[in-house]
């Protein structure tokens, strides 16, 4: 699943562990959703969209999911 994380986190000159410690998880998490290797859960989508002040569809593509 594609994500904006790292373009967000850039944009607002946050560390993976400055977001990890704001959304309540660790850097090594958020370095496999930024990375495709980790779907992040319902929960923390919602807390890493909040967070930046958007929707879990305006940080996360489901487009890829929706074709299985």
């Amino acid at each position: 699943m594609k994500t904006r994380i790292k373009e967000l986190r850039k944009e607002r000159k946050l560390s993976q562990e400055e977001l990890a410690l704001e959304v309540g998880t660790t850097r090594q998490t958020i370095t496999s959703i930024e990375v495709g290797k980790y779907t992040a859960s319902l929960v923390l989508a919602y807390k890493i969209a909040h967070y930046f002040g958007l929707t879990i569809e305006e940080v996360f593509d489901f487009s890829e999911e929706n074709e299985l």
